[in-house]
């Protein structure tokens, strides 16, 4: 059995407690117009260019053999990703490493491997092993059989969760980690379909079953999206869901950023986005005091 991830993080320390390894799976079945890693939304392997690294010199062009890579006439190299087979004999020209697959392969045993490399950061930090994505629970048996054996090692897990998956799903493996890091980013539900692709109501459904059925702790996480789910309505609904839960036990403050942007541009999906803006302290301070004014520990950050 494998599984498909798009990047392997050491020394992390935004994504739960002390030192971290955040393993991030590929593929999502949400479309965040806002999304910060848009190579993980896809299940599939994809094409990326880097142009800050590309030379211009032509070798990738004349490498590939589908006609898949041009050139602007200020030399910067495009790619027409729907005729890319990811043959990578693009990527064997390059000298510069301008051009990636984004999407790899490994085994349970593959992964453990690379997260016992640091596990002296773990015995000293409180830390672990963040699975994260795109959406674990996309790939829902590999990332059993990961956290069922890395549990057996001794290794704290965090899942970091859309929520959107199968009830049964999500119970069955949410319920193997030590924590769960679940998304939360907007309660009306014809917002949320607009903005992230899908209905909000099996996410909270699931929320509260999980809540109601297990005792593992969670951290919720709002990324705040200026103009998208800051506003007061937005901000006093999900203060009432999440009062009625009792395993909470913070509330992460994500601000939004734009650091997506140049990455769909690689991918060649930059239709797919939308640009907002950053909240300022101010905002971000505010939301923060928010939540904090209504019992909740909260704080900026995961």
């Amino acid at each position: 059995m494998k599984g498909t991830f798009f990047d392997l993080k050491r020394y992390a320390v935004h994504d739960g407690p002390g030192i971290r390894v955040t393993v991030f799976f590929k593929g999502c079945p949400l479309h965040c117009l806002w999304c910060h890693n848009p190579e993980g939304i896809s299940p599939e392997k994809e094409l990326m260019l880097l142009p800050s690294r590309c030379a211009r010199c032509g070798d990738c062009l004349r490498a590939c053999r589908h006609g898949v890579l041009s050139q602007e006439p200020d030399g910067e190299v495009v790619a027409d990703h729907s005729r890319c087979t990811l043959c990578g004999d693009c990527i064997k020209a390059c000298a510069r490493d301008a051009i990636q697959i984004v999407g790899w392969e490994a085994t349970i045993a593959e992964i453990v491997t690379e997260i016992e490399k640091d596990r002296s950061f773990f015995d000293q930090s409180g830390g672990g092993v963040t699975l994260t994505g795109g959406e674990p629970l996309l790939q829902a048996e590999f990332t059993e059989a990961l956290i069922d054996e890395l549990k057996l090692r001794g290794v704290h897990v965090a899942l970091d969760t859309s929520g959107y998956a199968p009830e049964e799903t999500f119970l069955r493996v949410a319920g193997k980690s030590d924590l769960v890091l679940f998304d939360l980013k907007l309660m009306d539900e014809g917002k949320h379909k607009k903005f992230t692709g899908v209905s909000n109501q099996l996410i909270l459904h699931n929320f509260r079953v999980f809540d109601s059925k297990t005792q593992v702790p969670v951290w919720a996480r709002f990324p705040l999206i200026p103009g998208v789910n800051d506003d007061g309505e937005n901000l006093e609904e999900m203060a009432d869901f999440l009062a009625s839960l009792k395993n909470v036990k913070l509330i992460n403050i994500l601000p939004y950023h734009k650091g997506g942007v140049e990455k769909f541009r690689r991918l060649g999906r930059e239709n797919e986005f939308v640009v907002f803006n950053s909240p300022t302290e101010e905002n971000i301070n505010g939301v923060v005091k928010f939540f904090q004014d209504r019992g909740f520990k909260a704080k900026k950050g995961g």
